[in-house]
């Protein structure tokens, strides 16, 4: 027996799912812009902005160097074997810096500060939501945004560019390790095409999208915890969906800064 369904049903689905969206990008936006302007808002909280740079910034130094370092000797080795086929072999330094500075530097930076230090915003947060503190600075007239979230959304934005030129530096060496000590390609050609064609916009255009990229991690990651809701369960949904949505905004603005920034699109 063949059921039919209604496509209504369907146009009802489709509708609740946009209104979904929709009201969360809303959500959001006035999330993020009550964050701005609590930003330039006096007094600033430098104490607390430099503990989340510690927490944000030199903590994440190690996973940072260690993803930049295996990304650019990945690198070097699968374009090694590629330009080996038309004997373009030293441009292999030319292509690890010019991917690593535009693009995988920041990108995969930003990837990395969400996972280790944006869930451990949104669980901090969402911890403080479920147990009613933050509550307790609205009884206290105390701005939760001011307090809590300021500090770590100034100190990503501030972070992330810092953290992008350390792996950029790491993942240039880690490609120059595997093309001169693994590969055997000489040292003097192999750093002067890394540098030839590597431009000063090149490496501001990294650090641009780094910003951003910070800027977005803590307002999503931030959001998702203040929003926390039903215990224990939600903190643990809210991380997780902090990390997800991130990494999905981190691709999704990499593109959108790429066309921008490279091809005036």
């Amino acid at each position: 027996m063949i059921r039919f369904i209604n496509p209504l049903t369907y146009v009802g689905m489709l509708g609740a799912a946009t209104i979904y969206v929709l009201t969360a990008v809303g959500e959001v936006s006035l999330f993020a812009w009550d964050i701005l302007r609590w930003s330039v808002r006096p007094p600033f909280k430098i104490r607390a902005i430099f503990e989340q740079m510690m927490v944000i910034g030199y903590e994440s130094t190690p996973v940072i160097s260690l993803t930049a370092f295996a990304t650019g000797s990945v690198l070097a080795l699968q374009s090694f074997q590629g330009f080996q086929r038309f004997g373009a072999e030293s441009m292999v330094g030319t292509v690890v810096a010019l991917s690593t500075t535009r693009e995988l530097g920041p990108m995969l930076t930003a990837i990395m500060v969400a996972a280790r230090a944006g869930s451990a915003m949104a669980a901090q947060l969402g911890t403080m939501k479920v147990t009613e503190q933050i509550d307790a600075l609205y009884t206290l007239s105390a701005n939760p945004i001011k307090y809590l979230i300021v500090p770590r959304f100034i100190a990503a934005t501030l972070m992330l560019p810092v953290l992008t030129v350390i792996a950029d530096a790491v993942g240039i060496a880690g490609g120059a390790f595997i093309g001169v000590e693994v590969l055997g390609s000489n040292p003097i050609v192999y750093f002067k095409k890394t540098f030839e064609f590597l431009e000063l916009n090149d490496i501001y255009s990294g650090l641009f999208k780094s910003m951003v990229f910070g800027a977005t991690v803590a307002v999503i990651c931030c959001y998702q915890g203040f929003k926390t809701k039903g215990g224990a369960e939600g903190v643990g949904q809210a991380t997780t969906s902090a990390v997800v949505i991130s990494s999905i905004l981190i691709f999704i603005l990499d593109y959108v800064l790429t066309a921008f920034l490279f091809t005036g699109a």
